[in-house]
């Protein structure tokens, strides 16, 4: 698997709207799931936070741990 949308997810801010200035990767749960449900936006934006609606859903937050770090991030999770 190619680690661009990836490394994107960590590094990419929500452009607009409540969570505007958030890295992608620390969206809440439910503000994804909202865009599940209401619809993506048709750009790399949507398909990116399609993407982490994904690994949230599927509890896959932790594979972006290694990324966070390798950028000096601190990691969200308290399970990591």
């Amino acid at each position: 698997m190619n680690a661009e949308p990836l490394e994107k997810l960590v590094l990419m801010k929500m452009p607009f709207g409540k969570y505007a200035g958030r890295a992608l990767a620390d969206l809440p749960g439910n503000y994804l799931a909202w865009f599940a449900r209401e619809g993506f936006p048709k750009s790399e934006l949507g398909q990116l936070l399609e993407l982490m609606h994904t690994l949230d859903h599927n509890g896959l937050r932790g594979l972006l741990a290694p990324i966070q770090r390798a950028h000096g991030l601190q990691v969200k999770s308290k399970l990591l």
